[in-house]
């Protein structure tokens, strides 16, 4: 009887390895995620989330939800021989890979981008995919031997990788392969002396700029009679709306969070409203049914959040880079990431929700209990992006920039979303490590000053 109140759940991982857990059959998401936690040996997996593939499309599990929600009836006839699969993957995309505070979790994002990249279909960005290549090349290979001899010698040196690893199909058959072969290396060797981490973070900050790259995709239908044919795009800054012709996609919009009003679901009719200044009518379109409006809502509604909660973050990160490439050029990439890390995890720092201000702006929360579709159809839920954004601020003395964005600000978002902590730590890090590099900035400056006027004295 016992053994069949449990359930084999096989978790795939983006770098093709999968691990296995069993669970009650009345567990919910958090068991299992919590599984992962204890299996990859970290404690947050911050932009990651599991999903379960859905009418051959990936939705993300709400972890306070039961497992039975998402796998139906075979889930209540299931055995402990055969596996319910669950995907790990990445939930949020980050504009820099140093709000990724473990090295396996960025590994592991580094390789699920590595994936993206390959299925890209921005053809307007070739020489990007060049980029991309030579700082992934750098992480996997390392530094590029130099080698002299005869040309067979070099064309053979230059076949150490294999385009299809490193290059979208559609632009090998573009160049061909000698053409990479032998233009790749070229980039690859100008990152000599990079070391594979910062090359990671490197790919991670190119690959930000690609268009379809960092993006969840979400098919619908312009009309329920209709193949899915429109392919909403949920990224960093906003959501991009596609529509696919003969494997093709073309963008039809390009929002930022600033440009959209709301979002509204009622069963599987979805509808884009944008702020009235853009004069763009209703955008309606069709999902599969109210269960994937209602999950694509919720992923709108955290993405956003979370872009606003790391806003500050990334600024700091950014500052602290650009003054890095001020003195450094080549190593813009390389901060003292050992040394912020080491001192977020021993630091005392904790986030409070009460920095931040939250409201609720739906007319029907996300239920933690089971509900039946049947009820869905009948409901509105809608999701209101009412920030607004505070007034750019440019400083010149990196020793203004801690007093800079103090407050968090608030989102309406479809029911309570828990801040993860690791973000706000970031932030006020962000502001002591600054603050720490301005006062090692003035007291160089002294010992220079020092060092000049000692020069200038002559000794007989």
């Amino acid at each position: 009887m016992r053994t069949q109140q449990k359930r084999l759940v096989c978790i795939l991982l983006p770098n093709k390895q999968h691990l296995d857990c069993t669970v009650r059959v009345k567990a919910r998401g958090r068991e299992v995620l919590n599984s992962v936690l204890k299996h990859l040996g970290v404690s947050d997996l911050q932009v990651f989330g599991l999903a379960v593939l859905r009418d051959n499309e990936y939705l993300f599990l709400d972890l306070d939800q039961k497992l039975s929600k998402y796998f139906g009836k075979t889930w209540s006839r299931g055995s402990t021989t055969v596996p319910f699969i669950v995907f790990l993957r990445v939930q949020y995309y980050v504009e820099n890979g140093q709000l990724i505070l473990s090295s396996k979790v960025q590994q592991l994002y580094y390789t699920e981008l590595r994936q993206k990249v390959l299925l890209s279909q921005s053809r307007h960005q070739e020489a990007l995919f060049f980029q991309l290549a030579a700082s992934a090349l750098q992480a996997d290979v390392g530094d590029l031997e130099q080698r002299e001899g005869n040309e067979r010698q070099k064309r053979k040196h230059r076949s150490y990788f294999l385009p299809e690893d490193y290059f979208p199909s559609w632009l090998i058959k573009r160049r061909g392969r000698d053409y990479l072969l032998q233009h790749c290396p070229v980039l690859h060797a100008e990152l000599r002396g990079v070391s594979r981490s910062c090359a990671i973070l490197q790919f991670i900050k190119e690959a930000s700029g690609l268009q379809d790259g960092p993006v969840t995709f979400y098919r619908m239908r312009q009309k329920k009679e209709q193949r899915s044919s429109i392919l909403l795009g949920v990224a960093v800054a906003g959501v991009h709306v596609y529509q696919e012709v003969e494997g093709k996609l073309g963008l039809l919009y390009d929002f930022s969070w600033t440009d959209i009003d709301r979002f509204t679901f009622q069963g599987s009719r979805f509808e884009i409203t944008a702020v009235g200044s853009l004069c763009l009518p209703k955008l309606v379109y069709y999902t599969h049914s109210a269960f994937h409006s209602k999950h694509i809502l919720k992923h709108l509604s955290d993405s956003h959040w979370l872009q606003i909660s790391t806003r500050d973050a990334v600024n700091y990160i950014q500052q602290l880079e650009d003054m890095q490439a001020s003195q450094f050029y080549k190593e813009a990439y390389i901060c003292d990431t050992a040394r912020l890390i080491q001192r977020l995890q021993s630091s005392s720092l904790t986030s409070s929700m009460s920095d931040c201000t939250v409201a609720l702006g739906t007319s029907t929360a996300w239920s933690k209990e089971e509900e039946d579709e049947e009820e869905d159809e009948c409901s509105v839920t809608e999701f209101e992006l009412c920030v607004d954004d505070p007034e750019e601020v440019f400083v010149d003395n990196p020793a203004e920039v801690a007093w800079l964005a103090e407050l968090m600000h608030g989102v309406s978002i479809n029911g309570p979303l828990v801040l993860p902590s690791s973000w706000a730590d970031v932030t006020m890090e962000m502001k002591q490590v600054l603050r720490r590099r301005a006062d090692e900035g003035k007291a160089d400056e002294g010992r220079a000053d020092e060092g000049r006027a000692d020069e200038g004295v002559s000794v007989d």
